[in-house]
This record gives C-alpha cells, sequence and structure tokens, in this order.
C-alpha cells in the first residue's frame, strides 16, 4: 500500500514538473495569424504579445520602433516571426511570462587546421568595431587562463599571442561603455576576425502589451538581459591610478585595461614583475590578486593574500592583507589588513586593520584600527582606533579613540575619546579624555587639558585681578573647563621699598557649591624677583577660594592659602622686599624653606 502511495505521489509529481515544462517553453512555439500592411514594428509587437497572451522586454534603443512592415502570414510560430522581423545578431529568451529581445554577442569558430608539433605558439588578429562599423580603439582583448592580452590601436587592430592547445580557445573583448563580447577560436594558422561591440543602453524601456515603462538602470532588467554582469564603482577602480604617484607610475595599458574590465578579476598564487606592465601577468596584472608578489623595481597589482615585496613601490588597486613591504612607498586602493611597511610613505584608500609603519608619512582615507607609526606625520581621514605616533604631526578627521602622540602637533577635527600628547600643541573639536601639551586648544571639553595654555571655546575663561599677603597687584588669565583649568599669572607689590615681581602657573577647578556660590581650590606656583636673577625664589600656594557669582560675567572671590616658600637669597637689594615670610606666623621646614598661612581676595570677569 505504501509503495502504490509513494509511486503515485512521484508519478503526480512528475506530471506537474512535465507540465511546467511544456508551458515554460510554449511561448516561442506558439502560433498566431498575422496580417500587416505598412504598420510600425512597435505596433507590430504589440500586437504580437497580445495574440499570444505574453509579454515584450527589451531595452529601447536596440529596436527602430518606427521602421515600417509589410507582414502576411498564417499559423507561424512566434519563433519564426521574430527571425522575420529581427533577422540580424538578436536573440530572445523565454522568462516565466516575457520574451526577452536582446543583442547577441558574437562568436565564432574556426576549424582547426593541421599544427607543426614545433609551433608553441599561434596568433589571432582582429578588428573591432561598433555596429555602425565605426572603428573601436583602445579595447581589450584577453584570454583568462593564461592572462594573454592586447589592446586594439588607432585602427581597431589587434594582434594576441596564445600558447599552443589542442582545444578551443575563448578571447573576451571588452571596452567602456560597450558589451562584454566573446569570440571562440580553435587554434589553427592565423586567423582574422571582424568582432562587433555592442553599446550599453541607461534608459531601459518595457514594453508590456500597450503600456510602457522606462526605467533607469534597473538592477531588475539588467539581471533578466544581462545575468553574467557585474556592476562596479568606476571610482573605486580607478582611484588609484588618480593618485600622484599611480598616474606615474601605472603603464597606460594597465590604465586602459582597468577602464575596460569591469567584470573581470582573477587569482593566482603568484606573480613576478619588474617595473608595472613587465611581468608574469603582463597588463593584466592590475587584475589579478595574487598570495605572493614580488615587484623588482616596482608593480601594479590588483591585490594581495599574503605577502608582497617590491624594491622601490608596491601599488595595488583592491585589497592587500597580512604583510607589504615597499623599499620607498605602497599604494593600497582598497583595504588593509596586517602589516604595511615603507622607507618613506604608505597610502590605503580604504579602511586599515593593523600596523603601518613608515619613515615619512601614513595617509589612509577610511577608517584606522591598530598602530600608525611614522618619522614625520600620519593622517587619517575616517575614525581612528588604537594609537598614532608621529616624528612631528598627527592628524585625524574624524572621531579618535586611543592615544595620539606627537612630538609637535597632534589636530583631530572629531571626538578624542582617550589622550591627546603633544610636545607644542594639540587640537580637538571634542574633548573626552585628557590633552597634554604645550597649548591645547578645543571647541568643547568633557575631559582634561594641562598645559600652558588651555583653551577651550565653549569652556572657562575668566580673568582675576586680586592682592595676596606678599603682592599686593595680581593679575592671572584662567582657561580650561570646569573640571580644570590653567592658571598663567604676573604680580607687582607698589609698596614702597617692598617691591616683588612675580610671574607663575598653576590649575584648578571649579566646583559648584549652590546656585552662585563656588568653591575653587588651586595650586599655583611662581618665581619672585627680589632685586637679582642670581637666585632662586620659588613660592607655591595651594589657595582654597570661595567664589560668588553677581552676574554672568563678574564673581567676587576670597580665601585662606596654603604658602611654602624657597630661597636661597642671602642679601637684601635696595628697594626690594628680602624677607617674605617675617610678617607671618611661620615654620622653617627646611633649610632655605619656609611654610605658612596666607590669604587671597579679589575679582573675576568674563
Amino acid at each position: 500500500m505504501k509503495k502504490t502511495i509513494t509511486f503515485t505521489l512521484i508519478c503526480l509529481s512528475l506530471s506537474i514538473l512535465i507540465s511546467y515544462e511544456v508551458h515554460a517553453q510554449s511561448i516561442l512555439n506558439r502560433a498566431v495569424t498575422i496580417k500587416i500592411d505598412h504598420q510600425k514594428i512597435s505596433e507590430v509587437l504589440d500586437r504580437i504579445s497580445n495574440q499570444g497572451s505574453f509579454y515584450f522586454s527589451y531595452k529601447s534603443n536596440i529596436i527602430k520602433k518606427d521602421s515600417l512592415v509589410n507582414l502576411n502570414v498564417t499559423n507561424s510560430t512566434i519563433r519564426d516571426l521574430l527571425y522575420i522581423l529581427l533577422p540580424h545578431n538578436y536573440e530572445f529568451i523565454q522568462s516565466g511570462n516575457y520574451i526577452i529581445i536582446r543583442k547577441s554577442n558574437v562568436k565564432a569558430i574556426v576549424q582547426p587546421s593541421a599544427l607543426s608539433p614545433r609551433e608553441k605558439f599561434f596568433e589571432i588578429t582582429g578588428i573591432i568595431m561598433d555596429t555602425a562599423g565605426k572603428i573601436i580603439s583602445n579595447a581589450s582583448i584577453y584570454e583568462k587562463n593564461t592572462l594573454a592580452s592586447a589592446i586594439s590601436n588607432q585602427n581597431g587592430n589587434f594582434t594576441i599571442r596564445l600558447k599552443q592547445k589542442k582545444q578551443a580557445v575563448t578571447l573576451f573583448i571588452s571596452k567602456q561603455f560597450f558589451k562584454d563580447t566573446t569570440v571562440t577560436f580553435v587554434p589553427g594558422e592565423n586567423e582574422h576576425k571582424t568582432i562587433f561591440l555592442y553599446p550599453l543602453e541607461v534608459e531601459t524601456e518595457l514594453r508590456y502589451g500597450k503600456a510602457n515603462f522606462k526605467l533607469q538602470d534597473s538592477s531588475f532588467l539588467n539581471s533578466l538581459l544581462y545575468p553574467q554582469q557585474i556592476y562596479l564603482n568606476q571610482n573605486a577602480i580607478t582611484r588609484v591610478e588618480k593618485t600622484a604617484f599611480g598616474r606615474l607610475l601605472a603603464s597606460s595599458k594597465q590604465k586602459i585595461q582597468s577602464l575596460n574590465l569591469k567584470n573581470f578579476f582573477t587569482s593566482r598564487p603568484y606573480q613576478v614583475s619588474f617595473v608595472p606592465g613587465v611581468g608574469s601577468h603582463g597588463s593584466l596584472s592590475a587584475q589579478v590578486n595574487n598570495k605572493f608578489s614580488l615587484n623588482t623595481l616596482g608593480g601594479y597589482n590588483g591585490g594581495v593574500n599574503g605577502f608582497e615585496l617590491g624594491g622601490l613601490f608596491n601599488i595595488d588597486k583592491y585589497a592587500v592583507q597580512y604583510l607589504q613591504i615597499g623599499g620607498l612607498f605602497n599604494i593600497v586602493g582598497g583595504r588593509l589588513k596586517g602589516v604595511q611597511l615603507a622607507g618613506i610613505n604608505n597610502t590605503v584608500l580604504d579602511s586599515v586593520n593593523g600596523i603601518q609603519i613608515s619613515g615619512i608619512n601614513n595617509f589612509v582615507t577610511g577608517q584606522y584600527t591598530g598602530l600608525q607609526i611614522s618619522g614625520i606625520s600620519n593622517h587619517v581621514k575616517g575614525n581612528f582606533k588604537g594609537v598614532q605616533l608621529a616624528g612631528i604631526a598627527n592628524f585625524s578627521k574624524n572621531d579618535f579613540e586611543g592615544a595620539q602622540i606627537a612630538s609637535i602637533v597632534n589636530i583631530n577635527n572629531g571626538e578624542i575619546r582617550g589622550a591627546q600628547i603633544g610636545g607644542v600643541i594639540n587640537y580637538t573639536k571634542k574633548l573626552k579624555g585628557v590633552q597634554i601639551g604645550l597649548i591645547n586648544v578645543a571647541d568643547t571639553s568633557n575631559g582634561y587639558s594641562i598645559g600652558l595654555l588651555n583653551l577651550i571655546s565653549k569652556g572657562y575663561h575668566k580673568i582675576s585681578l586680586f592682592s595676596d599677603e606678599v603682592i599686593n597687584t595680581n593679575i592671572s588669565l584662567k582657561t580650561g573647563n570646569n573640571k580644570l583649568y590653567s592658571i598663567i599669572g604676573g604680580g607687582y607689590n607698589l609698596e614702597k621699598s617692598q617691591k616683588v615681581i612675580s610671574f607663575g602657573y598653576g590649575d584648578g577647578t571649579d566646583l559648584k557649591l549652590r546656585k552662585h556660590l563656588y568653591f575653587n581650590p588651586e595650586i599655583y606656583s611662581q618665581y619672585l624677583y627680589l632685586g637679582s636673577w642670581d637666585y632662586v625664589n620659588i613660592l607655591s600656594k595651594i589657595r582654597l577660594n570661595m567664589n560668588y557669582h553677581i552676574g554672568k560675567y563678574f564673581s567676587i572671590f576670597a580665601g585662606p592659602s596654603l604658602n611654602v616658600f624657597y630661597t636661597d637669597q642671602n642679601k637684601n637689594f635696595p628697594e626690594y622686599r628680602f624677607y617674605i615670610s617675617n610678617n607671618y606666623h611661620h615654620n622653617k621646614i627646611y633649610p632655605h624653606t619656609t611654610d605658612w598661612i596666607g590669604w587671597s581676595a579679589g575679582i573675576n570677569i568674563f
């Protein structure tokens, strides 16, 4: 019983499949009767589709729709009718309830001739034209397996030399803005063929009976009409060649191949080249990804998935991973994953995940994760996560997470989460970490800037005018944010015969207690000039000021201070004060060092 049911189900399934296949193949074999006198071919196609209960799909420019047709057939198949209406270089493909009309690729098969066993190579010559008979120069002709290639000259002629084989050889012909075409040859004596290329149409028209629809670059229609095509970003293909070194060093043949061969990219285990275009892969080297690449002087290749070494330089159109070493420079058009070393410069026109080390400069247009080291400068346009080390300067355009360290300057136009350490200046648009440098600059800050001058556009800015127990006239500039601000100040004691001149630096913080009341603990150290530069007089203070805001730009403050004074001055100079601490209860804590409790009071503006 079970076997009977199983057999019945199998037969039923097969019958359904067979009936579906018969239906799927039946449109071109359907019989129609058409009598047409002096009508447009577009109207004829509409009548055929209406009578046959299906739809035509085709690109608008491949059929001259205004051409007039005379036709009188009875019970003719749709296939035969189409061959009558469109006899040359067309093919008809059924997809569901659609008949797709498209230009057919040109294919030629040459019968084999007697071959001499001594012949190791044979040549194929030809001429490239469009369907209007116009010569096409700079078209790429290549064989995929051996990577033999040629480019048509200004007269459209080409000659390609191939290794002798017994089986048929297929040549691929590509040209920017034209459909790819294939031509098949059987090796024999030298052959000459004319090959036609068809232009790519941008505008697409779908005709469904009486309804017309126009689409621009329809991915749906392209998948039906040209399923073999792969559409690549033109900028991604040629951007390596747009760099200064790419324009200078890539051969003219390789640049032409890059424009033409948008659909061809292959892999090989290795390649060896002397200069770009002169090597094991010839002018197709930029279309090949290699596991091992050796460039005696330099090379231009598709990509590397292993190791690449260049005596002077390496240029790769697409991605490189694992290890790349260039004597002078490396240029990578795609992603870099691994380690990249160069004597002068590394350039990556996409993202990096790994390590870059160069003698002068590293430049990356995409995001970066890892370590970047250069003798002069590093420049990353995308987000950065890791460490940047430079002998002079680091630049990053977007958000940065990690440490940016340079002897002169660090510049970040995004947000810093981590540390910026520069010998002279640090700049970031938004600080969420720490800046350490002589001058620190930021638009906004939620972190800490430690330096002589901290300039935060939307931060803490105060000018303080005050007196204390040592100097009756003082002025200081306070910049940074509420968490941490720097203090640069100076003073002059106006008391007769008690002159003191001072200048110093410190840091403080602004703690809000109530609506108008703030607490400002500060550490400040200053040099006191007491009549001679031959002596050291350092006064350090811890000031504990209470600050009351009267308005947005004005406040008053006062508070006690703990003072520690070191001096090795042992003589008095006329008009200058000598015994700084004599008027206060002081303690001698070390030789030449005393401490006491003092005070300060004044106003803040801004």
